[in-house]
């Protein structure tokens, strides 16, 4: 019989340890899942803030169109010849890093320089954008310097009779580019390039 006490006491002690180990690797298990949740969640949260940003600087492709539109700063037929600093305008081609953001975009003493013009947001979203003519020279446009586009004015069909037709006229290019700067330090940078509106 005192043998028998002697085991059960042993028993016990025993499956009192592996509770214990149980109950630590279940704790870690838990504190994995909620870090991995943290995590999961602020990963979403900055994808919203990520694609608020994008839509917002919308605002300044519309801001940019408005400046070429007829009536705008820069829809003379000369006015694109020299910079712009009022219009956030260079007639010559930005130096940009190896992604292709002008450096002016990057640093604020560069685009003080550049720009007269930023977009604030009531909501602590600040937009800089600038416009660049696509061309390694100021002054007229040639084709030797500066990058043309097809014009979008003269839209053609598939006919065979088309092809004694000359070709449609070349429109020059210019660029969009944008960097948006919102809450937690976000930043979004856009770019896009058009043609004058015609």
């Amino acid at each position: 019989m005192i043998t028998s006490l002697h085991r059960q006491r042993r028993e016990r002690g025993v499956v009192l340890l592996i509770c214990l180990i149980v109950l630590v690797i279940l704790l870690a298990g838990g504190v994995a899942v909620m870090r991995s949740m943290n995590t999961t969640l602020s990963s979403a949260g900055n994808l919203a803030f990520k694609r608020d940003l994008v839509n917002q600087g919308e605002q300044a492709a519309v801001k940019a169109l408005a400046l070429f539109n007829t009536g705008g700063t820069l829809s003379a037929v000369g006015a694109d010849y020299n910079d712009a600093t009022a219009s956030n305008y260079s007639a010559v081609r930005l130096d940009t890093n190896d992604r292709g953001i002008p450096l002016a975009l990057l640093k604020d003493d560069l685009y003080n320089a550049k720009a007269a013009d930023t977009i604030v947001r009531t909501d602590a979203v600040k937009i800089r954008y600038l416009i660049d003519r696509l061309c390694n020279t100021s002054g007229a446009a040639s084709k030797s310097t500066c990058v043309y586009a097809p014009s979008t004015s003269d839209v053609r069909g598939g006919s065979v009779q088309e092809s004694g037709r000359p070709p449609p006229p070349k429109a020059l290019v210019y660029r969009l580019s944008v960097r948006v700067d919102g809450p937690r330090d976000t930043q979004v940078f856009l770019q896009s390039s058009f043609t004058k509106p015609e």
